[in-house]
């Protein structure tokens, strides 16, 4: 029975990390997910996102089926247009060199990507090979969302926006239990062990409101629910050119999960990536 706090413990099949005790509030994922299901009904019910979502894994996963060594620039371009806080930054990585360097911290990301025992180690690898300073935040964002989309189930979504332990922002505040959230400092490290638990939190909630099927789907949903609601609040923090006023009530989300990011007849649409309009190939997401 759900309380107040959600304290769940799911289990999985292969080892991973620490898990940190995480507590949720109840109220707060009950008011986010009555208000994803009421913002999406109009635009065909979260089962057309939970469509788009899969469509945009599908894409990673073609682009990226040769590996990093086969990875075509345009094809990269394609996938950054569904990356929203990739696809303004990315701009300097394009060209030849530039490129050659994505390709290469890629192919050491997916190495040996079955072992999430690993992961943090790859990911700290991945963003130690480009600078790290505030223009290359972006970084630890490219390489959550290649772990995410190519493997859905092993890979929870990792971005900053999602829990950000240095910062002490992202979806985790937004749904942490307790009155006097804005004032504290949250204990939990943006660890591979910690997106795990947060995943196994949700889907156990998803569970015990009635959702059995695509779950995994239904989470990322609403995650980016949550985050777009406070990114509309605050008037940006990431993305604060991608947020405008909105004209629907799932604006924010499709842009939080990229699917704004290409047209109806399966193009990018302009300024996407660093400005240029640039072809997808992948089927048409949502717009």
């Amino acid at each position: 029975m759900m309380a107040h706090a959600l304290r769940g413990t799911a289990g999985r099949d292969e080892p991973v990390p620490e898990r940190p005790e995480l507590h949720l509030s109840g109220p707060r994922l009950r008011q986010a997910l009555e208000s994803l299901i009421a913002g999406s009904e109009e635009q065909g019910g979260v089962e057309r996102y939970v469509d788009a979502v899969k469509l945009k894994a599908s894409a990673f996963g073609d682009a990226l089926a040769g590996g990093a060594a086969g990875l075509k620039p345009a094809a990269f371009g394609e996938l950054c247009a569904l990356m929203p806080s990739v696809r303004r930054r990315i701009g300097p990585y394009l060209d030849r060199k530039g490129f050659a360097t994505v390709c290469t911290a890629i192919d050491a990301l997916l190495d040996g990507r079955t072992d999430t025992t690993t992961t943090d180690a790859r990911l700290a690898a991945f963003e130690g090979a480009f600078p790290r300073d505030r223009d290359h935040r972006w970084v630890r964002d490219l390489a959550a969302e290649l772990l995410h989309n190519l493997d859905p189930e092993r890979y929870p979504p990792m971005q900053r926006w999602v829990w950000d332990a240095k910062t002490n922002t992202g979806v985790l505040r937004e749904i942490w239990w307790g009155d006097d959230v804005d004032h504290i400092m949250i204990d939990v490290p943006d660890s591979y062990g910690a997106f795990v638990m947060l995943r196994e939190e949700l889907s156990q909630f998803f569970t015990e409101n009635g959702v059995f099927r695509d779950i995994l789907q239904y989470v990322d949903l609403l995650l980016a629910h949550v985050y777009a609601a406070y990114i509309g609040e605050q008037g940006g923090q990431y993305l604060r050119t991608d947020f405008a006023t909105p004209e629907d009530p799932m604006l924010h989300t499709r842009r939080m999960l990229g699917l704004d990011g290409v047209g109806a007849r399966g193009r990018t649409k302009p300024a996407a990536v660093d400005g240029d309009a640039r072809p997808v190939g992948a089927p048409r997401l949502l717009n």
